[in-house]
C-alpha cells in the first residue's frame, strides 16, 4: 500500500504553508475573498495561528464541518463523538464573546467548502496542519487540489511541534524547543466577522459508528472545553503532578497524579505550545520545592514525546495499516484468534489485573501509560495477536486517541518496529507491583470482590473451600486463563528473535533508525516505560 502525505511544506519554524498566493474572484477580477478558517481538531480560540491570521486580513468566518464518513471510519466511538461536539459547542461560545459565532455544518468537505463559495464569493481558507488517519490525509490532499482548482489561497499552520517534509532527524529536538518558544498567538486588537447559517439541530446529530460500541455511562467521562483544559492542566502543575515522576505508573494513583490533558490536546482545546511553556513558567518557580524539579522534568519529557512519535507517523504513514519494519511482514497476519481477540477486548482474559485495566479502560476512556504498554504487550505475545484489530479496539476506547502516538506505540509494544527492544509484560508481576492490595482489581473485577490476600492475583490457585469462602466460581462467575502467559511469552520471544535475527530485519532496523531514531543523548531520552 503506497501511503503518502501532501507534503509541499516549508520546514522553516513558523512559515505557514501557501498553497496559492492570490484567490480570483468568479469574474476574473481580484476581490477581497472572505477570510475561512476551518476548525478541525484545534478547537480553541488561544494559540490559533489560522485565526489570528484571517483576522487581520479580513472579516472572517468561522467552520466547522461534521463529515459522517469520518465518524463512520472503524477507529471512531461515540466518545470521540461526546468529547469533540462538546468541544465545538464551547468554541462557538468563546467566538460569540469574541463578537463571532461558529458556522457549523453536516457534509463532506468539498461540498461544503463549494456551497460556501456560492454564497461569499470569493475565498481565502486557513487551517492548521493534521497529522492524521489515511482518510483525513486523502481528504486534506483532496481540498488542497480544490482550492488550487479553484484559484483559492489555502494556507496551513504548524500545531505540533511536527515538520514536513521532514528528511531526517538531525536537530529536531531542538527544533522542537524553538516551535514550543515562539510566542503565542495573540488576536488582533480589532477585527470583524462574517456568519452563516448552520446546519439546523447538528448539536443532536449522532454519528453511525461502524466499530464495536464500548464505554460505560456518559458520567465516567472527562469533561470537554476549554475551562476544563485549563483548569487540568493548571491543577496537574500546582498541585496534582508533586509525585507524578514516582505515580504515573499504577492505576491507582496515575488518575489523579497525571496531567489528564492528552484529551484536550486530541480535540485541540488547549495548544501543546501553551502546556510546554506553562511548564517552564513553574519550572522557574518551583526548581527547589522537594519533588516537583523531577516531576516537572519528567512531564516536559512527555510532550516532547508527543510530538516525537506524531512526527514518525507524519513520516510514515503507511504504519496505520503495516509493519514498520517490513522484515516483520507475516509474522503474526495469518494466525488471529478471535476467541483471543473477544476476551481481551471484553476483559475476560483470565488475568484478573488485565481485565481490570481493560474494562477501567472500557468505562472511563482513559488509562495510564505503563497499563496501555501492558495491554498491548499482553495482546501481541501472550496472545500472539496481530496489532491491527486491537489497535483499532483500543483506538475506540482512548479518549485521547492521536492517530500519530496511537500507532506508532502499538507498533512498538508489539515488537514490529525493528528498532526497540523486546519488552514483555508479566501480568502477574505487573499486578503485584501496581496493584499489591488488589483494590483496583476488586473495584473492577466485581466477581472476585470476596477474594482475599494475594490470592487476588491468581485466584485460579485457590482451592475449591477458598473458593466458596470467597463467593466466586472459577470457569463460572470468572474465567480461567486463556493462556499460560508464561509458556506463550517463552514461545512470542522464541518466534520474535527469529524474524528480528535475519539479514533483512537488521538491514530494515538501520533504515528505520535513520529516519525515525532520536538524536537525543541517551542519558537525555525520556523513559517510555511510565
Amino acid at each position: 500500500m503506497g501511503i503518502t502525505r501532501c507534503c509541499d511544506q516549508s520546514g522553516q519554524a513558523e512559515r505557514p504553508v501557501h498553497s496559492l498566493c492570490t484567490a480570483r474572484a468568479n469574474n476574473g477580477d481580484m476581490a477581497q475573498p472572505t477570510q475561512i478558517v476551518w476548525f478541525k481538531r484545534d478547537l480553541r480560540v488561544f494559540d490559533h495561528k489560522p485565526l489570528a491570521a484571517a483576522l487581520a486580513r479580513g472579516p472572517t468566518l468561522a467552520l466547522c464541518i461534521i463529515e459522517p464518513e469520518l465518524w463512520r471510519q472503524s477507529d471512531r466511538s461515540g466518545r470521540h463523538w461526546r468529547f469533540w461536539r462538546d468541544a465545538v459547542a464551547d468554541l462557538d461560545e468563546a467566538l460569540r464573546q469574541l463578537g463571532g459565532r461558529l458556522t457549523v455544518r453536516i457534509g463532506e468537505t468539498l461540498p461544503v467548502l463549494t456551497r460556501l463559495q456560492r454564497e461569499h464569493g470569493p475565498l481565502a481558507l486557513w487551517a492548521h496542519e493534521e497529522t492524521g488517519t489515511l482518510w483525513t490525509d486523502r481528504r486534506d490532499i483532496a481540498v488542497r487540489r480544490w482550492c488550487r482548482d479553484q484559484g483559492i489561497a489555502l494556507t496551513e499552520f504548524r500545531q505540533f511541534g511536527v515538520f514536513r517534509p521532514l528528511k531526517h532527524r538531525n536537530n529536531w529536538a531542538s527544533r522542537w524547543r524553538q516551535q514550543m518558544r515562539q510566542p503565542l498567538a495573540t488576536l488582533p486588537a480589532t477585527h470583524s466577522w462574517t456568519v452563516a447559517d448552520s446546519t439546523p439541530g447538528w448539536e443532536h446529530w449522532q454519528p453511525s459508528i461502524s466499530g464495536e460500541r464500548v464505554g460505560g455511562p456518559e458520567s465516567t467521562m472527562q469533561l470537554s472545553g476549554r475551562a476544563q483544559a485549563e483548569s487540568d492542566l493548571t491543577s496537574f502543575l500546582t498541585e496534582r503532578g508533586r509525585s507524578y515522576s514516582t505515580e504515573l505508573s499504577s492505576p491507582v494513583s496515575a488518575e489523579s497524579a497525571c496531567s489528564r490533558i492528552s484529551a484536550h490536546l486530541s480535540v485541540g482545546t488547549i495548544s501543546i505550545r501553551e502546556a510546554a511553556k506553562a511548564t517552564w513558567l513553574q519550572q522557574d518557580k518551583l526548581q527547589r520545592k522537594e519533588s516537583w524539579p523531577r516531576s516537572l522534568k519528567a512531564f516536559e519529557g512527555r510532550l516532547h514525546w508527543h510530538c516525537h512519535f506524531v512526527q514518525k507517523f507524519e513520516s510514515e504513514p503507511r504504519i496505520e495499516f503495516e509493519n514498520l519494519s517490513r522484515a516483520m511482514d507475516g509474522m503474526r497476519e495469518t494466525e488471529f484468534d478471535d476467541d483471543l481477540y473477544q476476551a481481551w477486548a471484553a476483559g475476560q482474559t483470565g488475568y484478573p489485573f488485565v481485565d481490570a485495566c481493560m474494562r477501567y479502560l472500557r468505562d472511563t476512556g482513559w488509562i495510564n501509560f505503563r497499563m496501555r504498554a501492558m495491554l498491548m504487550s499482553f495482546a501481541a505475545y501472550q496472545l500472539w495477536l496481530h496489532w491491527r484489530q486491537p489497535a483499532l479496539h483500543l483506538a475506540r476506547c482512548f479518549l485521547d486517541y492521536e492517530p500519530g502516538i496511537h500507532y506508532s506505540q502499538v507498533q512498538m509494544q508489539s515488537g514490529t518496529t525493528g528498532i526497540n527492544a523486546t519488552r514483555i509484560y508479566n501480568p502477574l508481576k505487573q499486578s503485584r507491583d501496581q496493584d499489591p492490595d488488589g483494590d483496583f482489581i476488586r473495584r473492577w473485577v466485581p466477581e472476585l470482590a470476596g477474594v482475599t490476600g494475594d490470592w487476588i492475583h491468581e485466584p485460579w490457585r485457590m482451592t475449591k473451600t477458598q473458593l466458596d469462602q470467597a463467593g466466586v466460581h472459577i470457569g463460572r462467575d470468572y474465567p480461567r486463563p486463556v493462556v499460560d502467559h508464561q509458556k506463550t511469552a517463552a514461545a512470542a520471544r522464541k518466534r520474535l528473535a527469529g524474524f528480528r535475527s535475519s539479514s533483512a530485519a537488521r538491514q530494515e532496523s538501520f533504515r528505520i533508525m535513520e529516519k525515525h531514531g532520536s538524536r537525543r543523548r541517551r542519558s537525555q531520552r525520556t523513559s517510555l516505560g511510565g
